[in-house]
């Protein structure tokens, strides 16, 4: 009990990194990466689907330009969804804005039989 009420103490004053609200174009990314279901064959944080590469620090990996020249032409797996420019550059904010929020290494993660996963 000792121990429960320390730690919660540690974590209660401890600092932390509060992350900033996404801006409105890192927003609307955001909702043409749910329309477009980006998540059926992509990953975040290493859920979702397993076709496509997690895309969680793509943008601190990569960069816009690697970003943007997938997002233009596709793939042989990843059809060309024809985004606006405009388009483009918001799901671009949207993954930098992910990419800021933290790091996936999926290859730690534990995967279970029923689903869920572990670290």
């Amino acid at each position: 009990m000792v121990l429960f009420l320390s730690y919660s103490m540690v974590l209660y004053f401890r600092d932390y990194q509060e992350t900033q609200p996404a801006d409105a174009l890192a927003q609307e990314g955001k909702m043409i990466w749910q329309q477009k279901n980006c998540v059926s064959c992509h990953q975040l944080y290493g859920l979702g689907g397993h076709l496509g590469p997690d895309l969680t620090n793509v943008y601190s990996k990569k960069g816009d330009a690697y970003i943007k020249a997938f997002l233009q032409t596709g793939t042989v797996v990843m059809p060309n969804f024809h985004l606006s420019e405009k388009e483009m550059q918001a799901l671009i904010s949207f993954l930098k804005y992910t990419d800021g929020t933290g790091v996936s290494d999926p290859s730690s993660f534990t995967k279970h039989i029923y689903g869920t996963i572990s670290q």
